[in-house]
């Protein structure tokens, strides 16, 4: 399969000199309208039918369409289009390439993937390929928040398969940890610093609890690990409480991350919590805590034998003429969402380095191998 090397590098230079960056992340950012707008353009050029998707004013997510003859399973080719802020980068939107690199803001994370999947619809049609499914370009709004776009675009697009294009260095992505957000708060007794006897300090509490969390820690890392992702984990990420120098504590707060594994459930990561919580209130009638999950992502893992692993498997196999490594990464993804939703789902993306730093990059060698990778695997999987 063919790929346009001059459409490649070109769309890819111009979706990196648009300003996606999410405003979620940073106030006042203009979000994906503008560059949604450039890719329904494209993709529009090359043959595919274009849908928007809008689930909130300003965080536009676009679908292509190239439609089959039929009888065959649907592929989605998915990709984020918003990025994270640029602060301290010299020349966030720039798109200069440099001994094969590719540099800005969102290059690597991951408008190479995107400009890669555009490619592989753009080949599939140069070739006069018919394929029997239909194959989907997404370029997906808010990946780098809260996934808006993947989770909008499921309740109104059913695929079969889904390629989900996030940077692996051509190796073949089987699963991912998930995270959940727990919020532990502690209640004290507001006193005057000068009268113990009347208040109850909830930071000290607090460091009752801080020390058994530390020790739920370090045997979360002690656990039979995933093959592929390793062990859970948790951090202590954000504390507060208190309200001045000469007040007892009223109120402690702790807010933890929890990294999940596949196999494990939110139900289970919040109750090794809450036991901390119970032992503590069991030994000491003044400690009183309320634990609450308040954000939610599942971890992701698919078969190595699934139909959209082979298909990759092979694909890449053809182009690279070695066979696919299969990896875990630990990052969350929306993988995890299409798998979720009844889509078989597979990670594979391309080279470069960078991902949310001052300086990042994409070899551009690999987004073009991405782009003929993907075609391939749709001939195969569509049929």
């Amino acid at each position: 399969m063919k790929i346009d090397r001059d459409y490649i590098r070109q769309t890819l230079a111009r979706l990196v000199q648009i300003n996606s960056v999410n405003p979620s992340l940073v106030a006042g950012a203009p979000g994906e309208r503008e560059i949604a707008g450039f890719i329904a353009a494209s993709l529009a050029s090359i043959g595919l039918k274009t849908e928007i998707f809008e689930p909130e004013p300003g965080r536009t997510s676009v679908v292509g369409r190239l439609v089959g003859s039929a009888g065959g399973r649907s592929l989605m080719l998915n990709a984020h289009s918003d990025t994270v802020d640029t602060a301290g980068m010299a020349e966030p939107f720039s798109g200069t390439i440099r001994d094969g690199k590719l540099y800005g803001r969102g290059s690597f994370d991951m408008k190479g993937s995107l400009a890669a999947c555009m490619a592989a619809a753009k080949a599939l049609v140069d070739a006069g390929v018919r394929l029997r499914g239909d194959v989907l370009v997404a370029a997906v709004a808010d990946e780098e928040y809260g996934s808006i776009g993947t989770s909008d675009l499921i309740r109104h697009i059913k695929v079969d398969g889904a390629i989900v294009t996030e940077p692996t260095a051509l190796d073949v992505c089987l699963a991912h940890k998930g995270y959940l957000w727990i919020e532990v708060e502690i209640t004290g007794r507001a006193a005057h610093g000068s009268k113990f006897d009347l208040g109850i300090d909830a930071n000290m509490k607090m460091g009752a609890f801080l020390h058994e969390l530390a020790m739920l820690e370090r045997e979360l890392r002690r656990r039979p690990p995933h093959p592929l992702v390793g062990p859970p984990s948790l951090h202590a990420a954000i504390l507060s409480g208190g309200s001045g120098l000469s007040t007892y504590a009223a109120q402690s707060t702790v807010k933890i991350e929890r990294r999940t594994i596949p196999g494990e459930t939110e139900a289970q990561a919040v109750r090794e919590i809450q036991e901390i919580v119970d032992q503590l209130a069991a030994s000491d009638a003044d400690f009183h805590a309320a634990v609450r999950a308040f954000f939610v992502r599942d971890p992701f893992e698919v078969a190595p034998g699934a139909a959209i692993v082979r298909a990759v498997d092979a694909a890449a196999e053809r182009v690279l003429g070695r066979r696919a490594v299969h990896i875990g990464d630990t990052p969350w993804m929306d993988a995890a969402l299409l798998q979720a939703a009844g889509v078989e789902t597979v990670v594979f993306g391309g080279t470069g380095a960078g991902a949310h730093a001052d300086v990042e990059w994409v070899e551009l060698e690999s987004v073009e191998k991405l782009g003929e990778i993907l075609a391939e695997a749709a001939v195969d999987y569509c049929g």
